[in-house]
């Protein structure tokens, strides 16, 4: 974070400062809302949760470093003062702090949004844009009204791009997201069905995606708005922007765009990246087809940024993933290869992780080798829910995975009578109750050369198979 005195801050937010010996003092370190983060020289966020209250901490995080607690209320303690500045609400506090602190960076702001590839976009344009200077990005998913501030905090003088992935539950939280930390480029990946049940259709879920463009600045001031051609809501976002447009994607008008696509070794994408000032050929570590239209997308930001097409292409095929839980693929020592995509699931990922397993089991594999796909619900489908994981079933079947593993209650269940519908034998799938059940029937059925995909909503745990079968195997290898 850049220096700021605690009278700046008290400031910027309009708080009351509350047993504050001096307000010269400079917070320097971090601003947190885990007191166990804390720094020496930041600033801890006593946010209120729905187990724990931030103000029970605030004194153990003056103890460990911070400077000053940002409060709902005055805090203290039996031994010592704890210094605060007391405001109406700590989040919207810290959204106004990251505002001051993000005006006053002279870094180029990059967002991103859509409804699926958010991180794994994020991070590639994160490792593209590092080559070209410091940079600051969205560490996992924290793309809320929460997170977003704490990671444009984190940004201080010689950062000179700040990367944020921007989350949308409804209408009007991405304009707010952009209020506080304005872009000068906006990328939107897709519109898809992700939280469907909290918009109510996928024409709401493009008219919120596309408040992103909207808060961007005219072409004539460097705004650029940078949109997936091949996603016809998205292209249609150009008409509700003042930016310059750069369309991405395998259309032919795409300025940035993929010919000759193609996977080899087990799954990884090659292609030929196409950019107005040239073309070049980039294969990629990350697993699965789905990752060129995300490697697109961080080409195009790279472009607008200064890169040239054979330095992206390089870039593009050494980045990794950042983010846990997304396409981690490991292999055991007795051959098993287990691929670890259990962050978070929407009909989109499911389909685009289902055709990556597939690509991944039919290259490299043992003779004999079988494609098991573990599956759990997918969350905030509303009236959909029924018909997408019933589709996902079949596709599991229609794709020829070995055997499908539908863990968990309702939905599984759902995705169970999918394939089941949809196989001719009976067998193609399995319905059992919980990870342990899950777990204990891999246990017993695996052999060498088993590619084991495990996918479901975050709030489904079912990381949990994956880990339970990599016990002892050291880290991901491939």
């Amino acid at each position: 974070m850049i220096a700021l005195s605690l009278a700046e801050i008290i400031g910027i937010v309009g708080g009351q400062p509350h047993d504050i010996p001096d307000a010269d003092l400079k917070v320097t370190g971090p601003v947190v809302i885990d007191s166990r983060e804390v720094r020496p020289g930041g600033l801890f966020a006593a946010l209120p949760g729905e187990r724990v209250d931030g103000h029970d901490f605030a004194a153990g995080a003056v103890e460990t470093g911070a400077v000053a607690v940002l409060a709902a209320r005055p805090v203290s303690a039996a031994d010592a003062p704890v210094p605060s500045i007391v405001v109406p609400d700590v989040q919207a506090a810290l959204g106004a702090l990251a505002r001051a602190v993000v005006l006053r960076l002279d870094a180029t702001v990059v967002a991103l949004t859509g409804s699926a590839g958010k991180t794994s976009t994020k991070d590639l344009i994160a490792q593209l844009l590092r080559r070209l200077g410091p940079t600051v990005w969205t560490p996992g998913s924290l793309n809320n009204e929460i997170g977003l501030p704490l990671t444009a905090m984190s940004a201080d003088e010689t950062t000179r791009h700040l990367v944020l992935e921007m989350g949308a539950r409804g209408k009007g939280h991405i304009r707010y997201l952009t209020d506080l930390t304005p872009p000068r480029l906006g990328l939107v990946l897709n519109v898809g069905t992700a939280h469907i049940g909290e918009f109510g259709g996928r024409e709401a879920i493009a008219e919120a995606k596309g408040e992103l463009v909207e808060a961007l600045p005219a072409a004539a001031e460097g705004g650029v708005a940078l949109l997936n051609a091949d996603d016809p809501l998205v292209r249609a976002m150009a008409t509700r922007t003042k930016a310059r447009t750069v369309l991405f994607g395998e259309a032919a008008d795409a300025d940035v765009r993929a010919e000759n696509v193609r996977l080899a070794d087990g799954g990884r994408p090659s292609f030929t990246l196409h950019t107005p000032t040239g073309c070049s050929e980039a294969t990629m570590r990350l697993y699965g087809e789905h990752h060129v239209s995300n490697a697109l997308a961080a080409a195009a930001v790279a472009h607008e940024l200064g890169m040239s097409v054979d330095e992206i292409a390089v870039a593009l095929s050494e980045a990794g993933q950042l983010s846990r839980w997304r396409m981690e693929v490991t292999e055991r020592r007795d051959g098993v290869t287990v691929v670890n995509d259990a962050y978070n699931a929407n009909p989109e990922s499911m389909r685009a992780a289902l055709r990556a397993l597939v690509a991944m089991g039919t290259a490299g594999q043992a003779e004999g080798g079988r494609t098991w796909a573990v599956l759990g619900p997918m969350a905030e489908l509303g009236e959909e829910s029924l018909a997408e994981h019933d589709a996902v079933g079949r596709l599991a079947v229609r794709l020829n995975v070995s055997k499908l593993v539908a863990v968990g209650g309702q939905e599984a269940a759902w995705l169970d009578m999918g394939a089941k519908n949809e196989g001719s034998w009976g067998e193609e799938s399995v319905h059992v109750s919980d990870v342990r059940a899950a777990v204990d029937l891999l246990r017993s059925e695996l052999r060498p050369g088993d590619v084991v995909l495990v996918k479901a909503s975050r709030s489904v745990g079912l990381e949990r198979v994956a880990q339970a079968l990599l016990e002892g195997e050291g880290e991901v290898v491939r």
